[in-house]
């Protein structure tokens, strides 16, 4: 981590995107969380934002002047243009921008794409080889396209909840895992334009979709449902295609243990001591395991209730069947393994009262990697910089700060 400590405050150092400029009027993380990881490789990410800041910027509040620690995470390696894109002055600074870019990463409803001028014919009029980076919650195509909707909708629809949770209680992940799948995948999509440009001359439009990603993770569930007919219901976190798979207690904390496939099965029984199950026809492979999942879970709960945490999870080490601890956030911040793989940065933030834990750039490139190199951006922190990169003099910016379009 050694190499981030001296970008964190200053000067972007080159990656494998250096000289592509994306304009980022992204909200909350499906869109801002795709130009994330663009700049994490070396994009000029500019994020435009409401003169005032957007309610992204303020989600989940941690510094003295109410910035969220969401907004620290995908806020980083950005650039702060704050900007009314209505105002004529404003459509000139878009115009501008969109002009000087290579992408444009915006997830929001059609019309307002349309109302802001950020409408992929409009920008390829001005642009004609400019990327269009969208994404929203449902998809184009449906009777139900238009619809504002957010991470947990998208898990709702997708079967998730309905699989999660206990029978009578579906329950979503707390966690944003849509809103993150949806950004990388666009980032992914939108490193393909780039190749697709560089091959052809030509720009494209992108659309991803909340709702897509949902039903990408969960396609397994669906293709079992739509062959077979099960109609399974939610177990809790016992799995249903093997087991043991499932959370246990011990008498100091709780463990996870997944077993998947006969060695591993074969395994977990002689660790608890019970060969016996080997010869049961109820356990006969990872089918019939997970049918029979309840009766596996109360075997290895009787064997962790009298064992501690450690004691469980050095026994399932020597025996090689896969475990590890249920963490509460604290403990994962606090992990030696976590924290030795350097997936955490330590950033600075002016009104922050210690540096942030932010998770760096997330796979490990050995000849060309991506990293946390700019801390996020105040708000409106490089206005008159952007606008001068523009063309625009002094007066000009003065004025459009006196008429509150920056």
């Amino acid at each position: 981590m050694d190499r981030l400590k001296p970008t964190h405050k200053g000067t972007v150092m080159p990656g494998v995107l250096d000289g592509i400029r994306v304009v980022d009027f992204g909200r909350y993380i499906a869109g801002p969380f795709c130009a994330t990881l663009l700049g994490d490789l070396g994009a000029d990410v500019i994020r435009v934002e409401r003169v005032d800041g957007g309610e992204d910027r303020f989600m989940t509040p941690v510094t003295t002047d109410g910035v969220g620690a969401m907004f620290l995470q995908v806020g980083r390696n950005k650039r702060s243009l704050t900007l009314n894109p209505l105002k004529p002055e404003g459509k000139e600074v878009v115009r501008r921008l969109v002009e000087s870019a290579d992408i444009v990463v915006a997830n929001l409803p059609p019309q307002t794409l349309v109302t802001m001028g950020l409408d992929y014919e409009t920008l390829k009029a001005i642009k004609p080889d400019i990327i269009l980076t969208t994404a929203n919650a449902f998809g184009s195509g449906g009777p139900i396209s238009e619809k504002v909707g957010f991470d947990g909708l998208a898990q709702s629809m997708s079967g998730t909840l309905h699989v999660t949770g206990e029978p009578d209680a579906p329950m979503r992940a707390n966690v944003p895992f849509v809103d993150f799948g949806t950004a990388s995948l666009c980032a992914f999509a939108t490193m393909a334009a780039l190749r697709h440009r560089d091959q052809t001359g030509e720009g494209q439009v992108i659309e991803g979709a909340l709702l897509k990603t949902a039903l990408t993770v969960t396609n397994g569930h669906l293709m079992e449902q739509d062959q077979l007919q099960l109609d399974r219901v939610a177990s809790g976190n016992r799995a249903q295609t093997a087991g043991p798979s499932d959370v246990f207690q011990t008498t100091d904390g709780w463990i996870m243990c997944m077993v998947i496939g006969g060695f591993q099965f074969e395994r977990w029984a002689e660790m608890i001591g019970r060969p016996d199950l080997l010869s049961d026809d109820r356990f006969k492979d990872d089918e019939a395991r997970g049918d029979n999942g309840v009766a596996l879970s109360q075997a290895m709960a009787e064997w962790t209730a009298t064992r501690s945490s450690a004691e469980v999870l050095d026994a399932m080490e020597e025996a090689k069947v896969p475990g590890g601890p249920v963490y509460s956030p604290q403990e994962a911040l606090d992990d030696e393994h976590i924290n030795a793989t350097n997936i955490m940065a330590d950033v600075d933030y002016p009104t922050l009262d210690k540096p942030a834990r932010v998770t760096d750039f997330p796979v490990s490139m050995s000849a060309s990697p991506g990293g946390i190199q700019r801390r996020a951006a105040e708000l409106g922190e490089h206005t008159e910089e952007v606008l001068t990169e523009l063309g625009f003099d002094q007066d000009a910016i003065d004025n459009m700060r006196e008429l509150r379009v920056i």
